[in-house]
C-alpha cells in the first residue's frame, strides 16, 4: 500500500503508516486541535497530513482574536473550551501560546445597540460565560484613549482577548505528538477512495492510508478535498484585511493592556499590538472581495502562506471611524496592511459534523473564525467520534444544513452579505434576503409569494405571514412586537373560528421500505411503529438517550414508511438512518423525496366541508379518524392525507406532487369561499402549538435533553420487544429520577413576547432558561416553555423571565392551555353520554 519506507522517511523524517483509526486532512489550527483532541481522548493511530507545512493557509496571518461572546446559545460553549484550554495549554505542553486576556468590549452607540446587548444578556445568564452590561465610566476605565461621546454602553467580556495563532498550532500539535498522534508535513492528498467496508485509502505521493474515518479540516482547500468525494462544498475565500501600526506614545506608556474593542456601528475590531494598535474592519457587501477564481479553478498550487494585495481605499471609510473612536490614531503610522484569505460559508458558521451520502467523512470546515473555533471543535468533534453522538446540539452548524440547492451563485451572494452584514443587529426572527430564493420553490410559491412575509428555511421560502389591505406591510425586525404582531392574531382567529390553509412544503420527507424496514425503524425509534393507513409520533434518541429527533412516521402499505421531519433536519436525520442501515446491515431502501412532495395543511373547524366539496372519500369523524392516512382524489388530483395538524385544530395534511400543487390549492380556496378559507403563515402555527403544549423538536427537545425531562413520556414506549438506539440509558434515567422538567408558563409581559433561550430567575438566583415562546391570542397573554428544577416545576410556582434587561413575573400554569379538537371531540362525546 505505500512505497518503499525508506523513500517517505527521507522526505518526511519519519516512518509512514499503512493504517490509521482517523487521519486528518489540512495542518490549520482547527486540524491540529482535532488531532490533540483525539490523541488525547486515547484513540490509537491518529494521522494528520499536510500540504506543506503546519499553519500554511489562514492560521498563520490570522489577527488571532479569543471572545467568549457569541450570540449562538450552544456556539458559547466551543468559544468557552477554546479559551479554557489556551490558558493551560502552555503548561501542559512547555509551548508558549502567546495567550493576552484584557478583556473586550462591544460599543453599543446607539440606542437599538443597547437593546440588542439586554437580549444578549438574558442569553446568556444561564450558561458559564461572565458576560456584563456596562456604562460609559467603566468603558473608559478599560479603554482610556476612546472618543466616549457617542458611547451609550458596552458588552463587556471579561478573559477575552487574543493569542498568537502560530505558537498556539505549534503548541496543538506538540500535545498532539505527545499523546501519540503523527503528523506529516509535506503530504498532500491526491485521492480519496472509499472502500466497500466504510473505510477510506487517502493517496499521498508518499503511499497509501487505510483509515476507519477521513476528517476534512482544509481551511479553504476544503472544497477541493470534498470534490475528491464528489462533495461541492459551499465554502469560499473572502478577503479580509487588518491594519498594524507603529509604536503610539500613548498606547505605550499605558499601565496596563487595552481591552479589546468592537465597534459594532463602524464595523472593525481593534486591540493592543505591542505598543501600537491592530484593527481590522468587515466591509459593506459592495465593497468587500470575494476570491471567487479559486472557487472555478481551484486554489493555485502554490498558495500557502501568500497574501493578497493590500487596498486601503476599501476600507477608509472604517479607518475614518476608527480615527474618530481612537483619536490617536490619526498620528499613528501604519507598519503593515495584511490581507489574506479566511474562509466563509453561505451563514457563516462553521460546517462540523458527519457528512450525509458516503460513510465515516467527517468535516471541520468554513471556519471564519477559526481561531476561537478551534480548540472547542476539535474537543466536540473527538467526543463526538469516541461517544457515537454529539455531546451537544449543534445543529446550526451541521455539515448538512446544506444540500444541492447551495449552487455556487447562492453561495457567493450570501458570503457577501454575511462579510458585509457581520456587526449588524442582530433581531430576533431575522431574515436575510441575497441570493433568494433558491431553486428549492413549492408549487404554490409563485401564487403566494408577493402576498406576505416569507421565510427561509433549509432553501426553500416559506410564509410567516400574510398581507391585508391596511397593514404595515414587509420585514419590519424588532426586539418588540412588530409589525406582524396584530396579523398574526388574525390567522390564529382564523384557524380557531374558519378554516385555514399553510404550505408546509419544507419538510423533509423520505420513504423508507423493504424487507427490513420494520425492524429498522423498531431500532431507531422509542415508539412502536403505526400500523398500515396510520400516522404517529415518534422519536430517535442518541445512544446517551437525548433527542436526536422528532419524526412523524406514516405506513403506508405493508413494509412502506413515510417519514416526515423538520426542514432543517432533513439530511441531519437522514445521515443518522443511513448509519444506521449501514453498521446494521439492513435490506431496506431509502428515498428522500423532500423536493418531489409538496405539502398542503388545512386546519380549522370548517376544514372538512371544504374537502369534502373536493372528493368523494368519506371525510367524516367516523370516516376518516384522527392519525389515520388516506390516498384520495382531491380536485381530481391524487392525494395522500393524513389527519394531524399542528395547529392542534380540525385539519388534514395533504402531500401532492409538486406539479400538482397549485390546483389543490386554488380548489380548495375556491370550495371554501363561503367557509371564510384565507391563508396562514407558520408565526400562527407557533401561537397555536403553543397554546396546545405541543413541544417542539430544536426548542423543547433536542441533543441537550431527554425526552422523559421534555414530557414526552407518551411517545416513548420502553416496554417494546425492540431494543431501540437509547432504551437503556433511558431505563437507568428513570431509574435515578429526573433533576429537571419542562414547565409550562404564563409570562406578564407588556410590548414583548418570549420566544425561548431567556433567562428565568427565582430569588435573585438563575434557576432556569425558556425553550420557545409566543403570545396566546386566545387568552391574551404571553406562553412559554421552560426547563426549571423539579422543585420549582409545580403549578401556581412563580418565578421571573428576562425580556430586555427587565425580569417579568411569570407563573407555571396547567398545561394545554387550549385542548386540542380530538381531545375537545372526545370530551364532548363523553359529556353527552353522561348527559
Amino acid at each position: 500500500a505505500s512505497c518503499p519506507g525508506s523513500d517517505a522517511s527521507s522526505v518526511l523524517g519519519k516512518r509512514w503508516k499503512d493504517t490509521a483509526e482517523t487521519v486528518i486532512i489540512g495542518g490549520g489550527c482547527v486540524g491540529v486541535s482535532m488531532a490533540y483532541h483525539l490523541a488525547k481522548a486515547g484513540m490509537k493511530d491518529v494521522v494528520l497530513l499536510e500540504k506543506t507545512e503546519l499553519t500554511a493557509g489562514s492560521t498563520w496571518h490570522a489577527a488571532g482574536l479569543t471572545t467568549y461572546y457569541h450570540p449562538g446559545i450552544n456556539l458559547k460553549k466551543i468559544h468557552y473550551d477554546s479559551i479554557k484550554l489556551y490558558e493551560t495549554l502552555e503548561a501542559e505542553t512547555g509551548q508558549a501560546v502567546g495567550l493576552h486576556q484584557p478583556g473586550s468590549i462591544r460599543i453599543a452607540s446607539t440606542p437599538i445597540r443597547v437593546d440588542e446587548m439586554k437580549y444578549q444578556m438574558t442569553r446568556t445568564h444561564w450558561h458559564v460565560t461572565e458576560q456584563y452590561l456596562i456604562g460609559p465610566e467603566k468603558i473608559q476605565e478599560l479603554f482610556p484613549l476612546l472618543n466616549m461621546d457617542k458611547v451609550l454602553a458596552g458588552l463587556y467580556t471579561p478573559g477575552d482577548g487574543h493569542i498568537d495563532p502560530y505558537s498556539l498550532t505549534m503548541a496543538l500539535a506538540a500535545g498532539a505528538r505527545m499523546y501519540g498522534a503523527q503528523i506529516y508535513n509535506n503530504a498532500p492528498v491526491t485521492i480519496l477512495k472509499p472502500t466497500s467496508d466504510g473505510k477510506w485509502d487517502v493517496q499521498t505521493s508518499h503511499g497509501t492510508i487505510r483509515a476507519n474515518r477521513i476528517v476534512n479540516t482544509a481551511g479553504f482547500w476544503a472544497r477541493e478535498v470534498g470534490k475528491m468525494i464528489g462533495f461541492e462544498h459551499p465554502t469560499i475565500p473572502v478577503h479580509h484585511q487588518y491594519v498594524v501600526t507603529a509604536t503610539i506614545p500613548e498606547v505605550k506608556a499605558l499601565k496596563k493592556e487595552l481591552a479589546v474593542i468592537r465597534d459594532l456601528e463602524a464595523s472593525y475590531y481593534l486591540r493592543q499590538e505591542r505598543d501600537g494598535l491592530l484593527f481590522g474592519p468587515y466591509e459593506k457587501m459592495e465593497k468587500m472581495v470575494l476570491q471567487d477564481s479559486w472557487v472555478r479553478d481551484g486554489v493555485p498550487p502554490g498558495f500557502g502562506k501568500e497574501l493578497f494585495e493590500s487596498d486601503l481605499d476599501r476600507i477608509m471609510e472604517h479607518v475614518e471611524k476608527a480615527m474618530e473612536m481612537v483619536p490617536v490614531l490619526k498620528k499613528a503610522d501604519i507598519i503593515n496592511i495584511v490581507s489574506g484569505p479566511i474562509t466563509y460559508t453561505p451563514d457563516l458558521l462553521p460546517m462540523v459534523g458527519p457528512h450525509c451520502g458516503v460513510r465515516n467523512y467527517w468535516t471541520a470546515i468554513g471556519f471564519g473564525y477559526g481561531i476561537i473555533h478551534a480548540g472547542g471543535i476539535g474537543k466536540f468533534l473527538s467526543e463526538w467520534i469516541m461517544n457515537g453522538e454529539p455531546p451537544y446540539d449543534l445543529i446550526e452548524c451541521d455539515p448538512n444544513r446544506y444540500g444541492k440547492w447551495t449552487d455556487v451563485p447562492f453561495m457567493c451572494a450570501k458570503a457577501r452579505e454575511s462579510y458585509g452584514f457581520n456587526n449588524v443587529v442582530g433581531y430576533p426572527k431575522e431574515e436575510r434576503f441575497a441570493g433568494r430564493p433558491t431553486c428549492r420553490t413549492s408549487g404554490v410559491y409563485e401564487l403566494l409569494k408577493d402576498k406576505g412575509s416569507m421565510g427561509f428555511h433549509a432553501g426553500w421560502e416559506q410564509p410567516h405571514w400574510f398581507y391585508k389591505p391596511g397593514d404595515d406591510i414587509g420585514y419590519k425586525p424588532s426586539f418588540q412586537r412588530t409589525n406582524w404582531f396584530g396579523p398574526v392574531g388574525r390567522e390564529c382567529k382564523l384557524v380557531m373560528e374558519k378554516v385555514g390553509v399553510i404550505d408546509l412544503t419544507p419538510f423533509g420527507k423520505f420513504i423508507v421500505k423493504g424487507k427490513d424496514s420494520h425492524k429498522l425503524l423498531d431500532r431507531l425509534f422509542a415508539n412502536t411503529m403505526p400500523k398500515v393507513g396510520m400516522t404517529n409520533i415518534s422519536h430517535m434518541l442518541t445512544p446517551s438517550g437525548k433527542v436526536y429527533a422528532e419524526v412523524t412516521i406514516t405506513q403506508l402499505a405493508l413494509g412502506e414508511f413515510l417519514l416526515v421531519t423538520g426542514s432543517g433536519s432533513e439530511l441531519h436525520d437522514l445521515r443518522w438512518i443511513e448509519t444506521e442501515v449501514a453498521q446494521g446491515g439492513y435490506d431496506v431502501d431509502i428515498t428522500n423525496v423532500t423536493e418531489d412532495i409538496g405539502v398542503l395543511g388545512i386546519a380549522g373547524p370548517n376544514s372538512r366541508k371544504v374537502l369534502q366539496k373536493l372528493t368523494n372519500e368519506d371525510m367524516s369523524e367516523a370516516g376518516f379518524k384522527f392519525l389515520h392516512c388516506k390516498s384520495i382524489q382531491l380536485a381530481g388530483k391524487p392525494v395522500r392525507a393524513i389527519r394531524i395538524s399542528y395547529t392542534g385544530e380540525l385539519g388534514w395534511e395533504l402531500y401532492i406532487d409538486q406539479k400538482d400543487m397549485a390546483a389543490v390549492y386554488l380548489a380548495m380556496v375556491e370550495a371554501g369561499k363561503d367557509e371564510g378559507i384565507d391563508n396562514f403563515g407558520t408565526y400562527a402555527m407557533a401561537s397555536l402549538r403553543l397554546e396546545k403544549g405541543f413541544r417542539g423538536w430544536g426548542a423543547e427537545m433536542n441533543c441537550d435533553t431527554n425526552p422523559l425531562e421534555a414530557g414526552l413520556d407518551y411517545f416513548i414506549k420502553l416496554n417494546k420487544p425492540a431494543d431501540f438506539i437509547g432504551k437503556a440509558a433511558l431505563q437507568e434515567i428513570k431509574a435515578k429520577g429526573l433533576k429537571r422538567k419542562l414547565s409550562y408558563i404564563a409570562v406578564n409581559t407588556d410590548d414583548i413576547d418570549p420566544e425561548g433561550n431567556e433567562t428565568v430567575w427565582y430569588n435573585g438566583k438563575v434557576v432556569g432558561n425558556t425553550t420557545s415562546g409566543a403570545y396566546s391570542y386566545s387568552s391574551q397573554q404571553s406562553l412559554a416553555f421552560a426547563y426549571l428544577p423539579l422543585e420549582l416545576s409545580t403549578l401556581g410556582q412563580k418565578v421571573e423571565v428576562e425580556l430586555l434587561g427587565k425580569k417579568y413575573p411569570a407563573n407555571i400554569i396547567q398545561e394545554p392551555l387550549i385542548h386540542t379538537e380530538p381531545t375537545r371531540t372526545r370530551l364532548q362525546k363523553k359529556l353527552s353520554t353522561v348527559l
